[in-house]
């Protein structure tokens, strides 16, 4: 590290907890952690600190959870942390232009995706479900737009046909995370490079009807779907009364009436070729291999799932 800087960490999902650890490890001054406020979660609904709370805690480190940034209050006090940077990681709320201009050196933002591709709320998702061949981080310093600020660092990453939205958002959380620390090292000579006009593309939230699938899709749009929804919120269908997600499978090639099963393994024709089924898991239930789940229910040739 070239000098140590006064740090604001503004976080809330698990994905944001390594690039906090990696700017204390790196000797940074985190003065003060914003994160989300504590939500119910759980059996009993109660309050739950998010990731980035709880590991700012067990560090010692303050944590403030304002449900806005807007009011005159949080605005003097966030000016008032007399700040170099602050870090921003899917923190989830809007920072206004005196947050922006507050800190000496602005706010930066690691964005898990190549921008201008995919800003927006579910970039990880979004990339499986298109087909992209690679997504990525993009270190950005931040604006008041949507993900439109300049670009400092970019690195790549490749979407293989084993690509999960699991293993995706830890791969680019770890490469984030490296990266914001390379960002700060070097932040007096990085050169911003504005975002290009070509090539916008916008990840809205997923939704749930999203993850119901339809057997008129190929089997490689389902596989897309399998993967970009896996392990949350899970690609399902629906076979009588019972909901049952595909956590893993594999397209083949087949023919058949769309969503009918038509062999052993099983295999579900789609609109155009056949998925066969891997890992599932029934509502209720713990996730299974495809073995274990049939030795317990059946699946025959013929079944026509909705």
């Amino acid at each position: 590290m070239t000098h140590r800087l006064r740090v604001a960490f503004m976080g809330t999902p698990d994905f944001s907890v390594p690039a906090l650890t990696a700017l204390i490890d790196a000797g940074h001054e985190i003065v003060c952690v914003y994160s989300q406020p504590p939500r119910p979660a759980g059996r009993g609904q109660k309050e739950r600190p998010s990731a980035v709370h709880a590991a700012a805690v067990e560090r010692g480190i303050d944590v403030r959870t304002p449900v806005s940034l807007k009011t005159v209050e949080a605005l003097a006090d966030f000016a008032a942390l007399n700040l170099d940077v602050a870090v921003v990681v899917a923190y989830g709320l809007i920072l206004p232009k005196a947050i922006l201009a507050a800190p000496r050196l602005g706010c930066l933002n690691i964005h898990a995706s190549l921008l201008p591709r995919w800003r927006g709320a579910a970039p990880i998702q979004r990339a499986i479900l298109a087909g992209d061949a690679e997504t990525g981080v993009t270190i950005m310093q931040m604006d008041e737009g949507l993900d439109t600020g300049a670009m400092l660092l970019t690195r790549k990453l490749p979407i293989t046909a084993a690509t999960t939205a699991g293993s995706l958002h830890d791969a680019l959380s770890d490469l984030g995370s490296q990266m914001i620390v390379e960002a700060l090292d070097n932040i007096e000579t990085l050169k911003p490079m504005p975002q290009p006009a070509d090539g916008v593309t916008y990840a809205a939230k997923i939704t749930r009807d999203e993850a119901k699938i339809d057997w008129t899709k190929s089997a490689v749009e389902i596989d897309r779907q399998v993967r970009g929804f896996a392990p949350v919120p899970g690609a399902w269908f629906q076979n009588g009364n019972d909901r049952i997600k595909i956590l893993a499978a594999t397209p083949a090639k087949a023919k058949g009436e769309p969503g009918t099963v038509i062999d052993a393994l099983p295999t579900i024709a789609c609109g155009e070729g056949g998925l066969i089924l891997t890992r599932v898991q029934r509502e209720g239930k713990g996730p299974m291999a495809i073995g274990d789940f049939l030795r317990g229910y059946a699946l025959p040739p013929g079944t026509k799932l909705g």
